[in-house]
């Protein structure tokens, strides 16, 4: 290639990624920006609801709890120069973690909230999503993505501080790498300066940001599981961050509201309710220690000093399933339903004891509701049972692949029932065969298994031109069976050929072995 031709191209990629560039609405500054704001905007549409979902849904004991956040929230946002239809909610979640999607959806869990002491606080966390949204950051992680990917953006879905999260099927429209990713270190100091401005606008001590910064630095330095979880995966803490903070708020103009009395009284009722999701907290540990017994009069516990609460009935019923009591368990996710029918997870587990005892019309109405509120594998993989047997294969397939994208024993159950019906009728598309002359110009086949289940009844096919020029078709079949990820070679005892253009080869027959 010339040195103009090259030049020529270097210019072009470099206008190209000169136009690309878009003016931080924050900060002015001309940052890459692959991603448009209408973009941006419609990804945190389609995904806050699904995302609310997976991290334990919104937190609908305490109603005027969630107006004060948002009202909050929305007098900080109002001093954004990046004007975004903001929104605002509070997550039905113990891990202290906050996080914007694109187009300034945001979320604080309860765990959060109960670990801060003033309104001027909750506006430093809130603030400081506000620019994470307002500056754009999530477009210019994309974007570097895109180029690092040619273009492809990954979804992935986080479970590190949701017990539901891992549940849902990846590639299901949740851009949870959005919510979670590790932002860099410049731009969480983007967000802390630009944050206190935004605070400080809206009428709030900015002393208020570094007391947070402050409490974020202990309970790092303590290496608390709960914050290591959540808010620090994201946003980790730091003593420059702290030292920054404090510098800032020395030259800022003195005075602003601190809010100490307004927020413990907004706090109040949440925080009487302490003890019994503490007892919660205490059950899903147990249960998780696969320690039902214990699990269950914590639920009860819970349930004593919270009956509205549907999270605790909800574990009731995780611990009954666990013991095999099914009639228990399904009671206790009915009784979820009747405090919240808004969350995935109350209808996903009734709906997976009705298929599991073969009450498919009940089966199938749970957990189609449930996929309404959040896309998982396990109910994919249940409505393709409830298909299958009621004779629609073409549903059960669709159910089945739906559900191969899910983690762990569900993906593979999926993906082993999707092959059971697609192999039979194309095996072709998930097995592999290579043909090849030996020395002496005789046809040899091998064929591979690259799935995750055995197959037997293989056959191949060959389709040949004769030494007399006529065409001919064989027929051998495989003995046994060949198991996952194996291969095998076939001597077919056709030939000699000369080249590759006098036969064919296919993988004629083949099925899941039992």
């Amino acid at each position: 290639m010339s040195r103009p031709v090259l030049r020529s191209i270097q210019f072009v990629a470099v206008a190209s990624l000169v136009a690309a560039c878009a003016t931080n609405p924050v900060t002015g500054e001309r940052n890459l920006m692959l991603v448009g704001s209408a973009t941006e905007i419609e990804i945190g549409r389609k995904n806050y609801a699904p995302m609310r979902q997976a991290e334990g849904g919104d937190y609908a004991m305490d109603p005027a709890l969630t107006a004060y956040v948002q009202q909050v929230g929305q007098r900080v946002a109002a001093v954004s120069p990046n004007q975004l239809p903001y929104e605002f909610t509070v997550l039905n979640n113990s891990i202290p973690n906050a996080w914007a999607l694109p187009g300034g959806k945001i979320a604080i869990n309860r765990g959060l909230l109960m670990q801060l002491n003033s309104e001027a606080e909750l506006a430093a966390v809130l603030g400081h999503e506000v620019v994470h949204a307002a500056a754009r950051h999530s477009a210019q992680q994309m974007s570097r993505g895109m180029l690092l990917q040619g273009g492809l953006v990954v979804a992935q879905v986080a479970t590190s501080d949701s017990d539901y999260g891992g549940l849902a099927v990846a590639g299901a429209g949740i851009g949870a790498q959005l919510m979670l990713q590790r932002y860099g270190r410049a731009a969480e100091l983007e967000s802390d300066r630009y944050g206190m401005e935004f605070m400080q606008k809206a009428g709030y001590d900015p002393q208020g940001a570094v007391t947070l910064q402050e409490t974020f630095v202990r309970m790092n330095d303590r290496k608390d599981a709960g914050w290591l979880a959540g808010l620090f995966a994201s946003h980790p803490p730091s003593q420059e961050r702290l030292d920054a903070n404090r510098k800032r708020a020395a030259a800022m103009p003195k005075g602003g509201e601190l809010g100490v009395e307004r927020y413990q009284a907004a706090l109040a009722q949440t925080r009487r309710a302490k003890p019994a999701y503490d007892a919660y907290d205490e059950g899903r540990r147990a249960l998780a220690e696969k320690k039902p017994d214990v699990a269950l009069a914590k639920s009860e516990q819970a349930i004593r000093l919270l009956p509205g609460e549907a999270h605790f009935h909800a574990l009731k019923g995780d611990a009954y399933l666990v013991q095999k009591n099914y009639r228990a368990a399904s009671q206790a996710y009915t009784d979820a339903i009747g405090r919240n029918d808004g969350f995935f997870y109350y209808w996903l587990q009734r709906g997976l004891i009705a298929e599991r005892e073969r009450n498919d019309a009940a089966a199938r109405a749970d957990l189609e509701t449930s996929i309404r509120l959040l896309p998982t594998g396990p109910a994919y993989y249940a409505l393709g049972n409830v298909a299958l047997r009621a004779g629609q294969r073409d549903a059960a397939k669709q159910y089945y692949a739906a559900a191969s994208g899910a983690q762990g024993e569900i993906g593979e159950a999926a993906t082993a029932s999707l092959i059971r019906l697609e192999l039979p009728e194309n095996p072709g598309k998930y097995l592999r065969h290579q043909a090849a002359l030996d020395p002496s110009g005789m046809l040899v086949v091998a064929v591979g298994n690259p799935t995750r289940v055995p197959v037997t009844g293989l056959a191949i096919a060959v389709q040949y031109v004769d030494a007399a020029g006529r065409t001919r078709d064989f027929r051998r079949e495989l003995p046994g069976t060949l198991a996952a990820g194996q291969q095998t070679q076939v001597a077919t005892g056709l030939g000699p050929f000369q080249n590759a253009n006098q036969y064919r080869v296919t993988i004629a027959s083949a099925r899941v072995a039992d």
